[in-house]
């Protein structure tokens, strides 16, 4: 059946952090594949993501908050006539079509409560339990990576490193500045000041041209750093957003470069839907919204790079079969994630379903688990970083040899 189809197969000195976003460079890899993980904090709504709309149980158990099939107003987006997509979702729809998209469901971690807190640490840290290493999956394959040469290749963009970025691999970071640009001549001032320390300078230098980098060269075009502003009185949501878009350019920034890291982390919040979740319209279906279109401009902003990246959307645990008395959705199990770039072979749903009849939930109210999130991460490590199965099951993944690698999932 296509609904069950399933293949066997350091940071910058406090002077320049005032005057630009923190940074510890990083150097390339010898490989022009690139690999971008974000991380959904708060635990997406997987079956409102992706509804199984030819499931029998799908309408009874969402009411308000299922989606229409395909063709009716505020219908889902068509995928592969058991499941369909969010209609906020039109980027990734188009993906789908180009058969640069594939959809993992009934997906989860080894972690079976429902703390958020333990749940990301678990997905971050690469074994079946929280808190069980203080290093993170990825940045322990950049370690072994056979692509990564004799130099580092990651980058992690936001206020703080992430676990799955920590660990032995050395990784540049970069987050945005919250404060105004400076001008010209404020910066010649400091700088002059900073010239007599080899640090400081050194510091300072590497601060810029970072900021540069992530700006996509505006500095050096003479802006001193505004493209990377937000003006303080726009509303909240919209600084978020621009915060976002930001954050994508600025990866985008760093990845399309030859001599850039190759693989790069970012995350996006707001996925705890415990109340008034939407079903085509409201919260879930803005965040939707903004998350599509930060995808559709880190491939604009990639440009020729595309072609070589491969980006996959995770989140911690998924959320309840059944809506809430709150017209939301309570922590759940497993969810969905979604894999797509250029170097993806998609246009497919991956999916050992599982049903959403009551005898097939998980304890009875969640849509249970068919799939490892390490089986994917190891198919694309593996195709994508060139690390060796027994990397993958010693030191990236410890403890995880009955976990095989999902194969076929980049092209070849």
């Amino acid at each position: 059946m296509r609904r069950r189809e399933f293949l066997r197969s350091g940071a910058a000195l406090t002077g320049a952090m005032l005057l630009a976003s923190r940074v510890a460079f990083a150097r390339p890899t010898s490989s022009q594949s690139r690999f971008v993980l974000v991380i959904l904090r708060g635990a997406l709504d997987g079956l409102a993501a992706v509804p199984p709309i030819g499931d029998r149980d799908y309408l009874q158990l969402r009411r308000e908050l299922a989606l229409r099939g395909p063709g009716e107003p505020g219908g889902a987006l068509p995928l592969d006539g058991f499941f369909g997509l969010h209609p906020a979702l039109g980027f990734l729809h188009e993906c789908y079509a180009a058969r640069e998209l594939t959809v993992l469901h009934a997906l989860a971690s080894p972690y079976r409560e429902r703390s958020h807190f333990d749940g990301q640490d678990v997905l971050e840290n690469g074994t079946a339990k929280p808190h069980a290493l203080q290093t993170g999956w990825l940045n322990r394959a950049l370690t072994v990576s056979a692509a990564r040469g004799a130099r580092e290749a990651g980058v992690a963009l936001g206020q703080n490193l992430p676990l799955v970025m920590r660990g032995p691999a050395a990784v540049t970071s970069w987050s945005s500045s919250k404060l105004a640009a400076l001008d010209e001549d404020t910066l010649a001032r400091i700088t002059e000041l900073y010239a007599g320390d080899a640090l400081l300078a050194a510091r300072l230098a590497d601060a810029l041209a970072a900021n540069a980098i992530a700006a996509g060269d505006a500095i050096a075009a003479g802006d001193g750093g505004a493209a990377l502003m937000t003006p303080p009185d726009t509303p909240a949501a919209a600084r978020g957003a621009a915060r976002y878009g930001e954050v994508v350019r600025a990866a985008a920034g760093f990845l399309r470069r030859e001599d850039g890291p190759k693989v790069a982390v970012f995350d996006t919040h707001g996925w705890d839907t415990h109340a008034n979740e939407g079903a085509a319209q409201g919260q879930l279906a803005g965040r939707l919204a903004e998350l599509d279109a930060g995808l559709a401009t880190l491939k604009a902003e990639l440009g020729s790079a595309w072609q070589d990246t491969a980006v996959l959307l995770l989140t911690e645990f998924g959320r309840t079969a059944a809506l809430n008395g709150t017209r939301g959705t309570d922590h759940g199990t497993a969810t969905a994630a979604f894999l797509l770039g250029g170097a993806v072979a998609g246009g497919r749903v991956i999916a050992d379903w599982p049903g959403l009849a009551a005898r097939g939930l998980y304890q009875g109210r969640d849509l249970a688990p068919t799939l490892d999130v390490r089986a994917v991460l190891k198919g694309i490590l593996a195709a994508q970083l060139q690390v060796s199965a027994h990397a993958l099951e010693h030191e990236v993944f410890p403890e995880s040899s009955a976990i095989r690698p999902l194969q076929g999932l980049l092209r070849a």
